[in-house]
């Protein structure tokens, strides 16, 4: 089951107490996947166009709890009108009346993901989307979304407008307006998870390099001080220079640090330092010199 179907699972599952709430969630639905018509013997009929049974079966929940409308019921004329007199015509937007509450705004998002919404697996990545041919209802479930502070974009899709976010925390706040609140512990839960393992490879990445420029550095070191070694002889040197020389030799995986506490006296690692570019400044000029012959 994949993290979208488990979202609407949910939210097919939450009805609102307020008949003004349930209206919103039906306008959402009527408007984003709903029909009015007739059938071959000119009974009226309500339909929606969406392949998921549970949010139809939510669709006519809502017309039952809203309008006494039954489906295994002719709807008469008279039914028909007080519809009509309530959404309008479903391919205009729906009327603004009914999202006065913002009770009735979550609910209206929340009728609008049944139908025509979508969230990506939050352990591929984050997503959250509403498909729309209509760019004027698209643009209306924007401003209704934009009134909850959540940030959400408009792009054109081929024929389709996408309303869409791709941030964590405005795919929860969405979340959280719409009541998904089991869907959201886990979206968070998984969020928490990727992030430590993220913060765990940032310091092992780092942790490595580290250790790279180390060893590095460590065989640049031997490099210069088996080359003085060759030229002048390590019992030539100052007794201080001749000390970290053979230490080096000796330790050539110990950071700085370690050297000096291994010294005796023991220096700070700003002393080894000191000594060992000395080292390596007298080597860089026996190569030079070695060059220009």
């Amino acid at each position: 089951m994949s993290f979208s179907y488990e979202v609407k699972e949910e939210l097919a599952k939450h009805l609102g107490a307020a008949r003004h709430c349930q209206m919103a969630e039906l306008a959402a639905m009527l408007h984003f996947c709903g029909q009015y018509g007739r059938d071959s013997e000119g009974a009226f009929t309500i339909g929606f166009q969406v392949e998921n049974p549970i949010v139809v079966k939510k669709c006519f929940t809502l017309l039952k709890k809203t309008f006494s409308i039954d489906t295994d019921a002719t709807i008469d004329e008279a039914k028909m009108n007080e519809l009509y007199r309530k959404f309008g015509d479903l391919q205009e937007p729906a009327d603004e009346l009914l999202l006065k509450s913002t009770c009735c705004r979550r609910a209206f998002i929340r009728g609008a993901f049944l139908a025509i919404g979508s969230v990506s697996a939050p352990e591929k990545g984050y997503h959250l989307e509403f498909v729309t041919a209509n760019e004027k209802k698209a643009k209306q479930l924007q401003g209704v979304i934009q009134s909850f502070d959540i940030d959400a974009k408009i792009v054109l899709r081929k024929k389709y407008h996408v309303l869409y976010m791709k941030e964590s925390e405005a795919i929860v706040d969405l979340l959280n307006v719409m009541e998904a609140h089991i869907a959201l512990m886990k979206l968070e839960n998984l969020r928490i998870l990727k992030e430590l393992r993220n913060t765990v490879n940032r310091r092992v990445n780092c942790e490595t390099a580290n250790i790279n420029k180390t060893l590095d550095s460590s065989r640049k070191q031997q490099e210069d001080i088996r080359l003085l070694q060759e030229k002048y002889g390590l019992e030539n040197l100052p007794k201080g220079l001749q000390q970290i020389a053979r230490m080096r030799l000796e330790e050539p995986e110990a950071s700085l640090k370690e050297l000096g506490e291994m010294l005796e006296p023991p220096i700070g690692k700003s002393g080894v330092n000191h000594r060992l570019r000395k080292l390596s400044e007298m080597a860089d000029k026996l190569k030079l010199g070695k060059e220009e012959e």
